[in-house]
């Protein structure tokens, strides 16, 4: 579980690995969503992430997707503990997937 101070603006990230056709993707081109919810619930508001590089991360096939949380970032959350998901918009998919847990102090 990441933890930030409800002060701190700082990215929260999700490493992402894709295949089409049993090969390695680099979906940096699809548009990628987070959301944050409380306990079990289903994302409803989603929030624009971005991707950190257009290059896999060292010894992986996994990419980096982020947004920026807290004060003056893409998405201020108050104190407390949330599941984050992230949304990529592919063609024909849009996976859905809950990525970890994340706690606001």
């Amino acid at each position: 579980m990441q933890t930030i101070s409800v002060q701190s603006l700082e990215y929260v990230q999700a490493q992402v690995t894709a295949t089409v056709a049993g090969a390695p993707y680099n979906p940096t081109v699809d548009a990628v969503e987070f959301a944050f919810t409380s306990g079990s619930a289903q994302p409803t508001q989603w929030y624009t992430g971005s991707w950190d590089t257009s290059q896999p991360n060292p010894g992986t096939s996994a990419y980096c997707a982020q947004i920026l949380v807290g004060p003056s970032g893409t998405v201020e959350l108050p104190a407390g503990r949330y599941t984050y998901w992230i949304k990529i918009h592919d063609n024909p998919e849009t996976p859905v997937l809950p990525v970890g847990q994340l706690a606001i102090t």
